[in-house]
């Protein structure tokens, strides 16, 4: 499987990287240590998210793209930095080193989707491997993993990721990975991970325990500091921030493990194209302003949502029986939040009023998007497990942008009276809708 946990990142970074794939053959620099000044200054994320260290040849600010498929070698032996896109471009290991910077790992791959970043991963496990995972999962996540247990002979394990005691209960020597999301999608549950990562490497050293960090981005969280050996985020998120590309990046500190990933990405050629990778990294640099607002929004919809009666999931609140955990791990709550309403029809008719936030799957990008989970993103997990993993089908989530807040909440009002959800009064807002229980809650 994989080679026992790496040190620390401060020491891996002064590991040399192996020059040659696992048939032998010279590896181009994509592999190369991802952060290539490891003892220079380390600034604020903030800063550290626009400044880059580039030698372009002609001083250019913004990396140039490179939209070259093939490379001009000196020799008939080649030996030159880059020959083939596929392998190594430019453009994409200036993407990847910069990531590595703000994800503090030492090497950080970039691939074609989010998915295409778990199916890398996922190329670990062999037949017999077993893997844990959550109950509340994204609906693609859950989607691959039905594959490969239905086709690849991987053990799959769905158990409640938020009860540490349930992951132990699991884990054993046959344990080869943890795979785990927090915030959960869509039920924003807590997942304690340097707890759960500590109890799979003590079974099982080569155990791998992997994060799903999309939700946060590494602004408020760095998985791989809490015990994580591997982190992915769908770069179509937060570190893009404009739903014009599609992206996924892999992190990780294991020299050994960063070469086995990356042979998979060579092989299959799913490394991120040139174009995309120039417009990645144009959207990290914006990642701290466009979060500080998105957050800034997120906490006080959720407030107001919640003030009008609503079972409002956002860790954010208080009220989140997880708040606490949440915010030992991480350095905001970010800006997903999801909310109960009681009654399916009505939730339709909340989603289908609201004008300024578009019905769309996906998060993070800087216009607010509204969405039913069991209708759209998680529509591929079928009824009966939606049911059995207690996800209810009345469920709005609500993906926050940086809109003006007042227009979003008068926005989201006139949704919810337009649907019947509230009753406007020369008192405010009165509640129709009913919770989880049946109980009509009061305004």
């Amino acid at each position: 499987m994989a080679s026992p946990r790496a040190s620390p990142a401060s020491q891996a970074a002064n590991k040399v990287f192996t020059r040659v794939d696992l048939d032998g053959h010279a590896l181009p620099p994509s592999p190369a240590p991802s952060s290539p000044y490891p003892d220079r200054r380390r600034y604020a994320l903030a800063t550290e998210l626009v400044y880059t260290e580039s030698k372009d040849q002609y001083g250019a600010s913004s990396i140039p793209i490179y939209q070259s498929a093939t490379f001009k070698q000196t020799s008939a032996n080649g030996g030159n930095e880059y020959d083939y896109t596929r392998s190594g471009n430019p453009t994409r290991t200036h993407l990847e080193r910069h990531l590595a910077k703000i994800m503090n790992a030492t090497r950080v791959l970039a691939v074609g989707s989010g998915m295409g970043a778990l199916d890398v991963i996922t190329r670990l496990l062999k037949p017999g491997d077993e893997v844990i995972t959550g109950d509340d999962l994204y609906g693609g996540t859950n989607r691959l993993l039905t594959y490969l247990k239905n086709n690849q002979g991987v053990i799959v394990h769905h158990v409640d990721t938020t009860n540490a005691d349930c992951v132990k209960d699991v884990i054993s020597s046959k344990t080869a990975m943890v795979l785990l999301e927090t915030p959960t999608n869509p039920l924003i549950k807590i997942v304690d991970i340097p707890t759960i990562a500590r109890a799979a490497h003590e079974v099982n050293p080569k155990a791998l325990v992997v994060v799903d960090n999309t939700m946060l981005s590494p602004m408020l969280s760095n998985p791989l500091d809490l015990g994580a050996d591997i982190v992915y985020e769908s770069g179509t998120k937060y570190l893009s921030g404009h739903h014009d590309i599609m992206a996924g990046v892999i992190a990780c500190n294991d020299p050994e493990l960063g070469d086995k990933m990356y042979f998979t990405i060579n092989a299959t050629g799913c490394g991120l194209s040139p174009n995309d990778s120039f417009l990645l990294m144009r959207g990290v640099k914006t990642l701290a302003i466009r979060m500080e607002k998105q957050q800034a929004n997120a906490q006080q919809i959720a407030e107001f949502l919640e003030s009008h009666g609503f079972r409002v999931r956002y860790p954010g609140l208080k009220s989140h029986p997880q708040y606490d955990l949440h915010w030992s791990m991480a350095r905001g709550a970010g800006a997903v939040l999801s909310f109960e309403t009681g009654d399916v029809a009505l939730s339709e008719r909340i989603v289908e009023a609201a004008r300024l936030w578009g019905i769309s799957v996906s998060f993070g990008c800087v216009n607010s998007l509204i969405s039913m989970p069991c209708r759209m993103s998680h529509a591929s997990i079928d009824a009966k497990t939606r049911k059995e993993r207690q996800m209810p089908e009345d469920i709005i989530r609500l993906c926050v942008g940086i809109e003006d807040v007042n227009d979003l909440i008068e926005d989201l009002s006139r949704a919810l009276v337009q649907a019947g959800a509230v009753t406007l009064t020369l008192d405010g807002f009165h509640a129709n809708h009913v919770d989880a229980d049946g109980v009509t809650p009061s305004a």
